[in-house]
């Protein structure tokens, strides 16, 4: 899809320098006119370039502002991740991370920026769509068209939604071209309802499969419109729709967990949704996931060739992983997470050992492969690369310790297939946004919402027995994995099958940038991330009894509910905002 944008834009450019009556006639070289998009390749190049923002990249920012995987806002606020590199690199990012938030941050800028932008490609697309103008098109087409442009501004308006909570919504009837005040409307309401129905529309009118990879399907609408249920708690209403994906779509988990995370298995089996990257296809490398390129090891002998270190694994995170003797996580009674014990003693690590010095590896202590498919850790192999040899490929493991997230990396026997001949860090490994483990695991979080215990087991035990079965990263490493025994969420109630939901969700999921907006949603972030602050600050003591330092920099530092919950607005955009004198745009408590 990122590919397509290229040469259909540089069509319509051309159309707009053609042969004139009158010199004041010529259109500006590089402006496609209104006559000259209204046709079938006008329409669906729009459309194209609506699709192109999915990535995060495009919008006139960073692009790590607003990339996909969300790691700055979904990742290092979130327990699974901490912001790595070296002190003072991206402050932005340690505000964030520290909860120190601020409208004037530029992250959020862009974030906002970003959404917006999505939203007005896929309005101009709606709006020549439905156009008289345009004669080449059958009504059927046309109807497409609205549809998958109205599947991506609800997309776009759901990232804007679960950053800021209210923000206004933008329609094509609120959007006029020739009124710049048009889109400054209060964000006094809240517009789940407009959210829903626009995935409702897409459901409605999209295809079952598409030809093209990469479009939206009538499946990707249905789960996206059961995505907005669950945020809004609507518990029979999504678990309709999720039965209906789950039985229906066609769509099944791979054998193996690992096949979510390559670049050969793009576009599988289990995913509903992916957004495209794309290397070597005449670009300068920014289609291939350039929202993420900071998030490489820091040496010329690892992924990516030695750039920049950031967005690594929190020891938290990796505790996450161990398992009981029988393979079951190690968690407790209450519903917020707090009660669990995974991380009471620390998994073993090489934290304070540089790559030159011995330092050999526990590796008898159970965990759940999808540990080492999700971080790299010394000892331990990665990917085909060889053993993660620690040290060497942190920035500065003093200060971020000593994990790499892995799952976007490349194996070396697919660099240049993989990734862009003139950058390492620009690959073609797509993210996959809406896959079934994310319908089962929302089934399962349904089941235990309206109190059918045995249900939600027996969907979490899906996932599980995937894990049990799946390939392994490293098979001197003894992984753990069994099924909940049947009658264990019965017998131990809702709290505890909430929390094992929660948990699933947390260890199939982690570092894809999901986890801050769903301990929001559930209503835990308070408790469960100020826990892991305190914990998380201070020095740490592994079951190997080496004792080091883990995150000081996060001792003080607090989540709290009113404020942290929801990201302030950016300054500017509440500035910009103003409208006879006064700004449309209200801030969040902050």
């Amino acid at each position: 899809m990122k590919k397509l944008i290229t040469f259909a834009l540089v069509a319509i450019v051309g159309l707009s320098t053609s042969c004139s009556d009158s010199f004041f006639d010529i259109q500006p070289q590089g402006a496609a006119s209104l006559t000259s998009l209204s046709n079938k390749n006008g329409v669906n190049a729009l459309l194209i370039g609506a699709y192109s923002l999915l990535d995060g990249v495009g919008a006139g920012n960073t692009g790590r502002q607003s990339t996909i995987s969300n790691y700055v806002f979904g990742g290092i606020t979130s327990g699974d991740a901490v912001k790595g590199t070296d002190i003072g690199d991206q402050p932005e990012q340690e505000y964030i991370e520290q909860f120190v938030w601020l409208s004037d941050n530029t992250y959020f800028l862009g974030k906002w920026q970003h959404t917006y932008d999505g939203v007005a490609r896929a309005n101009e697309a709606i709006l020549l769509a439905k156009s008289p103008d345009v004669k080449d098109m059958t009504d059927a087409e046309k109807t497409q068209v609205v549809a998958e442009a109205r599947f991506l501004r609800g997309h776009y308006h759901f990232e804007g939604k679960k950053m800021w909570n209210m923000i206004p919504y933008i329609d094509e009837t609120i959007y006029k071209r020739d009124d710049p005040n048009s889109t400054k409307i209060p964000n006094d309401k809240d517009i789940w309802p407009n959210i829903e129905a626009d995935f409702k529309f897409a459901m409605e009118n999209l295809p079952a499969t598409q030809a093209q990879k990469g479009r939206a399907t009538k499946w990707a609408a249905m789960t996206y419109l059961a995505k907005a249920y669950i945020f809004q708690k609507k518990w029979a209403a999504a678990k309709t729709l999720l039965e209906d994906v789950y039985k229906n779509s066609g769509k099944k988990l791979m054998t193996n967990y690992h096949d979510n995370y390559r670049n050969i298995t793009n576009n599988n089996a289990e995913s509903i949704f992916e957004v495209e990257f794309s290397v070597n296809d005449g670009s300068t490398g920014n289609n291939g996931n350039a929202g993420d390129n900071l998030n490489w090891p820091y040496s010329a002998n690892s992924p990516g060739r030695g750039c920049c270190g950031f967005y690594l694994p929190s020891q938290n995170l990796v505790n996450a992983f161990k398992t009981s003797d029988d393979g079951l996580p190690l968690i407790g009674a209450k519903a917020d997470g707090t009660a669990d014990t995974y991380n009471a003693i620390d998994l073993p690590n090489d934290q304070g050992f540089k790559s030159n010095q011995p330092f050999t590896l526990m590796k008898s202590v159970p965990v759940d492969p999808r540990l080492d498919w999700t971080v790299g850790r010394r000892g331990v192999n990665f990917l085909d690369w060889g053993v993660m040899p620690g040290y060497d490929w942190i920035r500065n493991q003093n200060y971020s310790g000593p994990y790499i997230g892995k799952k976007w990396m490349y194996y070396l026997a697919d660099e240049g297939s993989s990734t862009h001949s003139t950058n390492k860090r620009a690959v073609n490994n797509n993210y996959r946004l809406l896959k079934m483990s994310s319908v089962i695991l929302w089934l399962a979080e349904c089941e235990a919402e309206l109190g059918n215990l045995s249900g939600a087991e027996t969907y979490v035990n899906i996932i599980r027995n995937r894990a049990k079965n799946g390939s392994v990263q490293d098979a001197s490493v003894n992984y753990v994995v069994n099924p909940y025994p049947t009658g264990t969420f019965a017998a131990k109630g809702k709290d505890y099958t909430l929390n094992a939901v929660r948990m699933e969700s947390r260890l199939e999921f982690a570092m894809e940038g999901h986890r801050f907006f769903d301990l929001v949603r559930w209503g835990i972030a308070e408790p469960y991330l100020n826990k892991y602050l305190a914990e998380e600050a201070v020095n740490g003591k592994d079951m190997a009894g080496n004792t080091y330092n883990k995150r000081g920099y996060l001792a003080g530092r607090k989540f709290t509910a009113n404020k942290n919950e929801y990201f302030p607005l950016p300054n500017d955009e509440i500035l910009n905002s103003q409208k006879d004198g006064k700004p449309t745009l209200k801030q969040n408590n902050y």
